[in-house]
């Protein structure tokens, strides 16, 4: 008979956070290294790692009174963030799609009656990476909608990531028409008339 599996770290910080939200109390450490493996299974010994790897996350709340730590984490606080953080991902995977799209039609214009040079192999390579970007964040946004609260990451980070893939498109498509104005001495205004580029399109602050 093979040994029993002993469970991974993040089984044990979903198997704590369930002790939390059941209990919806607050405990010192050395409550939880009884509850946690008589409910649970997890072993006293790895308690104080788990409950500081998720304090390090933000899903646990901690404080310091007297000379006692006392740990707690509640329901609607997960849900708030959780949906917070669907709501960037969302937001985020409907921009990569319009730039994404944006990318393709300029390609797809700038390359009508023209060889298959160096430059739209380039631009095609940018193209694939555009497209990974955004299965990337449909997968990670369809684990959001499915995954338990405790699991969910801080959502300022996600929006810098979104913030900075924006950026670096808007640099790729200014790129672009760098290239179309030295290579067919073609005017700005002439490359953004012709390509749809708004007069405002610019870098996200």
């Amino acid at each position: 008979m093979s040994k029993k599996r002993g469970l991974s770290l993040e089984e044990k910080r979903q198997k704590m956070m369930e002790i939390f939200f059941e209990r919806k109390d607050v405990f010192q450490l050395k409550e939880l290294e009884k509850i946690a493996p008589k409910t649970k299974g997890i072993t006293s010994m790895s308690v104080k790692d788990v409950v500081q790897s998720l304090v390090d996350d933000g899903m646990v709340d901690s404080d310091r009174i007297g000379t006692s730590n006392y740990f707690w984490a509640f329901p609607s606080k997960a849900s708030n963030a959780r949906k917070r953080k669907l709501d960037d991902l969302t937001t985020a995977l409907e921009g990569s799609e319009k730039k994404r799209a944006t990318t393709k039609k300029l390609i797809t214009k700038a390359t009508i009656g023209k060889e298959n040079t160096d430059d739209r192999i380039e631009l095609m390579k940018t193209l694939a990476v555009q497209e990974q970007e955004n299965s990337r964040l449909k997968a990670e946004l369809e684990k959001y909608r499915e995954c338990d609260p405790e699991v969910l990451e801080e959502v300022k980070k996600q929006t810098l990531v979104a913030r900075e893939a924006a950026n670096r498109w808007t640099d790729n498509i200014f790129t672009i028409k760098s290239w179309c104005k030295k290579k067919f001495s073609m005017e700005e205004k002439t490359i953004d008339k012709h390509f749809g580029i708004p007069e405002d399109f610019d870098y996200i602050d």
